[in-house]
């Protein structure tokens, strides 16, 4: 179990296909109780003319605060897969981020339990300079597994990625076209065999042939009990794919609930938002 507050663990047990469970929290994966998420930016302000003639040119660095989660909770048993939507700045991205524990709460409290493996961006954190192979080896490294069990994996990871397509795992990943990014970004993530796994627009890059191969990966994870989070825009992937949903609007949780319920919320939602602003236009 991970815990950013510190909760004592107690004797585990076992369930279905081996996962190790705490008694007090029958089956669940991810626990998040009242997360708060701020950050400062900083920006220049521009200068007025009195200012930019005494400041030579140079506006004033200004300090914005960023409230990207504002306490929000909610429970993720095992065997369930959470659609996160909303507009872009919603916060999708930073929980994600939380959850996989790159971003540490400014308050409140993450659980998870088992192995998470993330992928936030398909392709960021490669290593340009290096091939396909030698980037799925570090990444196995990365991720805990011995240096036999990286050497297994790797030909499994590769032989995913290169499915259908040219040997490419091979050569310089600067050489990489955004769907060979996507190919191994998404090959490495899945193959680490992650109890908790987290998808950010994974299905939105690739081929037709590397969705519908990526979607089964993932009904496949599914059906082994895992716990997934699926960041996507594309709601009808949502809809097809999940069987919870979440919907974020400027830090706030507005809606969880089933997929069908929850995109079409969100959709009249989007609809009532344009309208207003075209209202304002005119």
């Amino acid at each position: 179990m991970s815990s950013l507050s510190g909760s004592t663990e107690r004797a585990p047990r076992r369930t279905r296909d081996g996962f190790t469970l705490e008694p007090d929290r029958k089956d669940l994966a991810v626990r998040v109780q009242d997360l708060r998420i701020t950050y400062k930016t900083t920006f220049e302000k521009r200068p007025t003319l009195k200012q930019a003639v005494v400041r030579f040119g140079r506006g004033t660095r200004q300090v914005h605060t960023v409230e990207a989660l504002k306490g929000i909770s909610f429970d993720v048993k095992l065997g369930t897969t959470v659609g996160v939507i909303g507009a872009n700045g919603a916060g999708k991205s930073t929980l994600l981020r939380a959850l996989a524990g790159i971003l540490p709460p400014t308050s409140g409290h993450i659980e998870t339990w088992g192995k998470a493996s993330t992928m936030l961006a398909l392709g960021v954190g490669f290593n340009n300079a290096l091939t396909g192979r030698e980037n799925i080896i570090l990444g196995g490294l990365a991720a805990g597994l011995s240096k036999k069990a990286v050497r297994e994996r790797a030909e499994q990871v590769a032989e995913w990625a290169e499915a259908g397509t040219d040997p490419f795992i091979d050569r310089p990943m600067r050489t990489y076209s955004s769907g060979q990014n996507a190919r191994v970004g998404f090959s490495v993530g899945v193959h680490m065999d992650p109890d908790i796994l987290m998808v950010d627009e994974a299905l939105s890059t690739g081929d037709a042939g590397f969705r519908e191969r990526a979607a089964a990966k993932l009904e496949e994870l599914r059906a082994k009990s895992r716990a997934m989070f699926f960041v996507s825009h594309g709601l009808a992937s949502v809809r097809e794919l999940c069987d919870d949903c979440i919907w974020l609007d400027h830090g706030n949780l507005m809606m969880r609930g089933h997929p069908d319920q929850v995109t079409e919320a969100y959709l009249k939602f989007l609809h009532v938002k344009n309208s207003e602003q075209n209202s304002e236009e005119v």
